[in-house]
């Protein structure tokens, strides 16, 4: 004779269910923890990744405007000086007598072009610097317009009219980059890391 295993009682059925179902809302709950978890980590990831991105072109940008963006983005006279080439009027513009140290960027792109310590006052009636910040920052080609032989300065980045450069300066290389006001934007020492540039901020210190 066989003996068939008896049905288990209501109770113990009962118990039985409700074990799976807790068991099963843990296992729920564990992968809703863990696709939670690899989200905020993916998150935290392109956070990480927009927030170096940003640090590696700011403040300057990487590539030039186009003509339309800089006719917005610029001064009628900016936009004449920098992509014109033209000149602006001497002892009429913005840095020609400015002392404050602090930095001199280009207008269109933000790289760094000139300092302080290097600006003079060459009775021209226009910023005057004995160098750049650093020789790669800037171009010269040579210039035969208005029948005169001169060497332009133009932006390494942005490719804009900057000035000329002349060889009756003081210094050891007897150099005067004269450049208009309206192809630079002055940065103070004092908001030099606020904009960016706080790199800067160990060549001015204890210069104001």
């Amino acid at each position: 004779m066989i003996n068939l295993p008896k049905r288990p009682e209501p109770r113990s059925r009962f118990l039985f269910v409700i074990c799976v179902m807790v068991l099963m809302g843990l296992i729920g709950a564990q992968t809703f923890l863990s696709r939670a978890g690899a989200q905020k980590q993916e998150e935290k990831k392109v956070e990480t990744t927009t927030n170096n991105a940003s640090l590696a072109t700011s403040p300057a940008t990487t590539t030039k405007p186009s003509a339309e963006e800089l006719k917005k983005k610029l001064t009628p006279e900016q936009y004449y000086v920098t992509q014109k080439c033209g000149t602006e009027p001497p002892f009429n513009n913005a840095y020609w007598n400015n002392h404050t140290p602090g930095i001199y960027v280009d207008v269109v792109t933000g790289e760094a072009l000139f300092t302080s310590l290097d600006k003079f006052d060459s009775g021209s009636g226009w910023p005057s610097f004995t160098k750049p910040i650093a020789k790669e920052k800037v171009v010269e080609k040579s210039d035969r317009t208005l029948g005169m032989n001169r060497t332009e300065v133009r932006g390494a980045k942005s490719d804009t009219h900057l000035g000329h450069v002349f060889d009756d300066g003081p210094g050891p290389n007897g150099l005067r980059y004269c450049v208009n006001s309206a192809a630079l934007r002055f940065i103070p020492v004092e908001k030099l890391k606020e904009e960016g540039y706080g790199q800067f901020l160990p060549l001015l210190e204890g210069k104001k």
